[in-house]
């Protein structure tokens, strides 16, 4: 921990906060304190916007291949440093180092990727229809942003968003989870070394985020949003960027339908269970939330599911052989610990686990619940937490009309051998990502986002640099 940056990084500068105030950042394995950093207010924000405006226009002109290459270079310092970036994460947030490890190249990737986005921003040119004017097309960045980013993958999040943002040639703002900062600052220092220039972006720690981004958001100086976390946060930033008309994309909440057909191999589907559930002991919004399984094959899956969970190591994710690391704080696993009351109060069955560990941190055992009344709060609420809950279904109507039954639509996972009724029922959710017969959808080449209350926008894949760019059309007479 000696080495990792504790204050803010504004202007290519380490800093500590105007008024003096530090924050700690806790070990969620110990309830321990790890550090103390710098606790960022108005005052603070206001240079980072200084220092993003101020960059802007100069690092707007700058070569896209120049650009292309600090991401290129940053991409391979991430890789040289997967060990440390990996146990730093783990100290922070909690999740076990094999996972933290696998993030780690993850959030690389974005970097890779958008390295070779950077160098194939188009445009386009025609003749207007009336014959008057030829046409001009230009795209250009949309100006500094500010990107929030949330703590249950404290080192991919940042790199999705400042991957396309230096791409397409934007400064930035980044604000990270008050819980997991240590990997934002880590990301700061690689960027700086890799010779990005000094207030492209800037990162400010805070507990105050509303003091914070607030004012950044009202301000007008601010041309983006980028923010990833709960649909009712999103709502609010929603409302404080109309005033400027600021443009926004949002990666919010979800609950994630896990169809499982008669005609379903019970191997794969067992398997992408474990995969859409436990990635992050499922604190993330891709994890399934609601096992729907055809009730002639429900018993057998939800026993081999148990197993599978029973059958997981739970501790501090430093520990070899750990699979289940702690939640990321006592509010989280309180919220679990409730879910899971309910939903037995209203009949639900514990197949595995179901009761809090005695002993210091935040561990929450994989639990599997069967009968689950559709009455439960589980079933409306995004769980975050290592609790599949299985509910029964007869036909494919049914369980299309049960699985869109809800304000969500990020992913969900269906499981069949049928061709036809893949594709049919795939079509038929709303959503904006589904796993067909694998538990895992993301990918930095793939556009990631949702429909409905679950977001605005999409990152990675192709189009995940249009959200940082604006076109401009240029008239010319012809003749």
């Amino acid at each position: 921990m000696t080495d990792t940056p504790t204050q803010l990084f504004i202007g290519g500068a380490w800093l500590d906060a105007a008024d003096g105030a530090t924050m700690p950042v806790d070990d969620p394995a110990t309830g321990e304190i790890l550090c103390h950093i710098a606790d960022a207010g108005p005052k603070d924000a206001r240079l980072a916007e200084e220092a993003a405006v101020q960059a802007q226009e100069e690092w707007a002109r700058t070569a896209p291949r120049a650009r292309s290459e600090i991401l290129r270079r940053a991409y391979e310092i991430i890789l040289d440093r997967t060990d440390e970036l990996a146990h730093l994460m783990t100290a922070e947030m909690g999740k076990p180092l094999a996972e933290a490890r696998g993030e780690v190249a993850y959030a690389a990737e974005f970097f890779r990727w958008f390295s070779e986005e950077a160098v194939r921003i188009d445009g386009g040119a025609g003749i207007l229809p009336d014959g008057r004017n030829r046409m001009l097309l230009s795209r250009r960045p949309v100006g500094p942003c500010l990107l929030i980013t949330p703590w249950n993958f404290p080192l991919a999040m940042g790199t999705r968003k400042i991957g396309p943002a230096i791409a397409a040639g934007c400064t930035m703002i980044l604000k990270p989870a008050p819980q997991t900062p240590l990997s934002s600052l880590a990301l700061a220092a690689i960027l700086k070394e890799a010779g990005l220039p000094d207030g492209v972006l800037n990162v400010v720690t805070t507990s105050r985020a509303g003091e914070v981004c607030e004012p950044l958001l009202r301000g007008g100086r601010m041309r983006k949003l980028s923010f990833t976390g709960s649909t009712a946060v999103g709502r609010l930033l929603l409302a404080q960027s109309a005033e400027a008309v600021v443009r926004t994309s949002m990666e919010l909440g979800g609950n994630a339908p896990f169809i499982v057909f008669e005609d379903a191999d019970l191997d794969k589907a067992v398997d992408g269970a474990m995969l859409a559930k436990m990635r992050n002991m499922g604190e993330a919004c891709t994890a399934a939330n609601r096992f729907f399984v055809h009730h002639s094959v429900a018993e057998e899956f939800g026993r081999r599911l148990a197993e599978r969970m029973g059958g997981l190591v739970v501790g501090p994710g430093t520990r070899d052989g750990v699979d289940v690391g702690p939640l990321i704080d006592r509010t989280g696993r309180g919220k679990v610990e409730a879910l899971v009351a309910d939903a037995v109060e209203r009949g639900a069955r514990v197949l595995v686990g179901g009761r809090t560990p005695e002993g210091p941190g935040c561990f929450y055992p994989p639990t599997v619940l069967t009968d689950v009344s559709p009455e439960s709060r589980l079933l409306d609420t995004e769980i975050f937490g290592p609790v599949a809950a299985i509910l029964t279904f007869d036909d494919e109507d049914e369980v299309v009309r049960r699985a869109n039954d809800t304000p969500w639509g990020l992913v969900g996972y269906v499981f069949t051998e049928g061709l036809d009724r893949a594709l049919r029922v795939s079509e038929r959710l709303e959503v904006g990502m589904v796993g067909l017969n694998t538990g895992l959808v993301s990918n930095p080449a793939a556009p990631f986002g949702g429909v409905k209350q679950s977001g605005l926008g999409r990152e990675g894949g192709r189009v995940g640099i249009d959200e940082f760019l604006e076109y401009q059309y240029l008239a010319v007479p012809v003749g």
